[in-house]
């Protein structure tokens, strides 16, 4: 293989940068709302603003590659109350760009089309979405094979890496972006990107040091140093995990059993095992709390701020709000008579789609970068093992509504049922010994899934609605 990174802009390209940025402007406002994983949906981009330009590829081939920080400015979401707990975004969200560019694009890369620029140092050239191209993908990989230091870049190896492995695109829809390459590796791209730890590399790293089999441990990652973006902390861009070849998604799996009529407690009585020994090792590999009245008090305001937000943002909830605030109150109750709970790091968003199921029956699970909305102060604190068992009790709901019909709201039942047995054979806690916590935890996470879907997905909004009537109604949830 070729030299994969030629040049460096720490001196020239970022200097260039607020000269690049400006041209590709009109561009961006665009095609930037358009992707998946732009998280300010609904409100109009105002403006850019540069956090670190890198030039991956010289402009002199036939192709140029640009790595990019940029900050993308909206008005406040008009929502008293709004933030980025109910999932909308402060302005100035920092997304992470990788942009080709070439005289013309040949047609494969249609789909990948940013636009053609018209003045700048781009000056009639053709932008576009650079991970469409397996170039593009093969100068990241070599640079992390290599450990390169390109600018602000820092290119970081834990294990060898082959070289010229074929790169291919996931295309799935997602909140970041997905790199193959050869059934070997898989990179994660995050897209929208804060400064600081992120648990996506934090977790899988601590429990790769316990050895535990359940979690790809990372290979390789992407750093942006602080000196470069003017943040106090580095940025985490990318992971690089192996691929596990031939692996299905619970959730494509799930559909398909369901589908045929197909019983899937025992696939989620093995899934229900994964997770504790996840959480386990977790135990083990970070610190563990105990949250007694006061910690639990605060629990229960973040729960209780997140409900009125809700209700504000999406009608439909109002009419049971007063219901659901039972269970939170029903918690603190608990708190105030003395009772204590264990809080350790966890998934934060666990669900069928982030668990993969290999050609053998393993059982793995990924993605532990936590529910991307919220503040990664938050998503890296300690919570109660169960908020990951919600959610994945959650997930069975939606995978049941998507088929409809009692036998599918049957098979659900089945499925949570199992679960709860599969986690307390590994982990010794039945999450069903703790009612008012683990319905406390659906509660909020169905209040999160109605401000997500009414704002991305309305179609889907019947779903948690359906869940919020379960638990807003007398009796056990």
């Amino acid at each position: 293989m070729s030299q994969a990174v030629t040049r460096s802009t720490t001196g020239p390209a970022t200097a260039a940068g607020p000269g690049l940025l400006a041209s590709l402007d009109p561009l961006l406002r665009e095609w930037l709302p358009r992707q998946r994983w732009f998280a300010g949906k609904g409100r109009p981009v105002t403006g850019f603003s540069l956090v670190a330009a890198t030039e991956l590829l010289p402009l002199e081939g036939k192709l140029g590659l640009y790595h990019l920080l940029v900050r993308a400015h909206q008005p406040l979401a008009p929502v008293p109350g709004a933030g980025v707990e109910d999932g909308i975004p402060h302005p100035g969200d920092c997304y992470q760009l990788l942009i080709g560019v070439r005289e013309a694009l040949p047609p494969r890369l249609a789909p990948a089309l940013i636009g053609h620029v018209h003045d700048g140092p781009l000056a009639g050239r053709t932008v576009y979405e650079a991970l469409y191209d397996p170039r593009p993908a093969e100068v990241i990989l070599e640079a992390l094979r290599t450990q390169a230091r390109i600018g602000g870049l820092r290119f970081v190896r834990r294990d060898e890496i082959r070289p010229d492995l074929v790169p291919r695109l996931m295309t799935a829809e997602q909140s970041n972006s997905s790199v193959v390459y050869g059934d070997t590796f898989i990179l994660k791209l995050l897209r929208r990107v804060v400064p600081g730890t992120n648990p996506d590399l934090e977790l899988p790293l601590a429990l790769a040091r316990e050895g535990c089999p359940r979690v790809p441990p990372p290979t390789a990652w992407v750093t942006a140093e602080a000196a470069e973006t003017g943040a106090e902390e580095p940025y985490v861009l990318a992971v690089l995990q192996p691929f596990v070849q031939g692996a299905t998604d619970g959730w494509e799996l799930a559909l398909r059993e369901l589908a045929k009529g197909e019983d899937f407690s025992a696939e989620a009585r093995a899934l229900g095992r994964a997770t504790a020994e996840v959480h386990t090792a977790l135990a083990r590999a970070l610190p563990t709390v105990t949250l007694g009245h006061l910690q639990l008090q605060s629990l229960v305001e973040g729960m209780t701020a997140r409900l009125e937000a809700a209700a504000q943002a999406v009608p439909a909830l109002r009419p049971y709000a007063p219901a659901l605030h039972s269970a939170y109150e029903a918690l603190a109750d608990l708190a105030a008579e003395g009772h204590t709970w264990t809080a350790q790091r966890v998934h934060g968003d666990l669900h069928l789609g982030q668990c993969l199921r290999a050609p053998a029956g393993d059982w793995s699970l990924i993605d532990f970068e936590g529910e991307p909305a919220r503040p990664l102060a938050e998503r890296r604190m300690a919570q109660p093992a169960v908020r990951d068992v919600a959610g994945m009790l959650r997930s069975f709901d939606y995978a049941a509504h998507s088929a409809g019909g009692p036998p599918a709201l049957e098979w659900a039942a089945a499925c949570r049922a199992a679960y709860c047995t599969g986690y307390a054979e590994a982990g010794g806690n039945d999450p069903r010994t703790d009612p008012v916590l683990l319905r406390a935890c659906e509660t909020d996470k169905a209040v999160y899934e109605v401000v997500y879907e009414a704002r991305h997905r309305p179609d889907w909004l019947a779903v948690p609605l359906s869940a919020i009537r379960r638990l807003a109604g007398p009796g056990p949830a």
